[in-house]
């Protein structure tokens, strides 16, 4: 994972950063190592980062080309989150945290048709913001569209599987 200033990449908690400094430095009176220091406009952010920890930590995001794979299969898939709240909401948690937008588009798609039910928990409300919230921010810049725009895209690709 090559990475210059001006890149991007995703985090799990933070959403996508931008690489703002890549350098050597000391840190706590050690060695110098190499750092990475990360901004995260959402939660308004910085974050620095020994190299060695970025790529266990981030990712790169992904492609138009994989963005427009992801909006195909959230289009397509037709599982069903578990009925038992607690193995699904330990489930969504992982899929969030795991930083895959290919694992969390059904986090979001099957809690949007939980929601259809009205049968959301406080837990359910939370995890449908947070994999809505990283997809349009994901969808968005990847595509260069508005939140808006991205967010219209994914609403599309729930709705017309569900019509279909």
């Amino acid at each position: 994972m090559g990475i210059l200033v001006g890149d991007h990449v995703h985090h799990p908690q933070h959403g996508i950063g931008e690489v703002q400094s890549i350098g050597e430095r000391s840190f706590y009176g050690g060695a110098k190592a190499s750092y990475v220091q990360l901004y995260f406009a959402r939660d308004d952010l910085t974050l620095t980062l020994l190299e060695e920890h970025l790529f266990e930590s981030t990712r790169k995001l992904i492609t138009s080309k994989e963005a427009r794979e992801l909006l195909d299969r959230m289009k397509d898939w037709e599982g069903k989150p578990s009925s038992q709240w607690k193995a699904r909401a330990n489930a969504h948690q992982s899929a969030i945290d795991s930083g895959d937008p290919f694992k969390y588009f059904k986090v979001y798609k099957g809690l949007v048709q939980l929601e259809e039910e009205d049968t959301l928990r406080l837990c359910d409300k939370a995890h449908l913001s947070k994999s809505q919230d990283m997809l349009i921010e994901e969808i968005a810049h990847t595509l260069e569209k508005t939140p808006k725009q991205a967010h219209k895209l994914i609403h599309q690709a729930v709705v017309n599987s569900s019509t279909a």
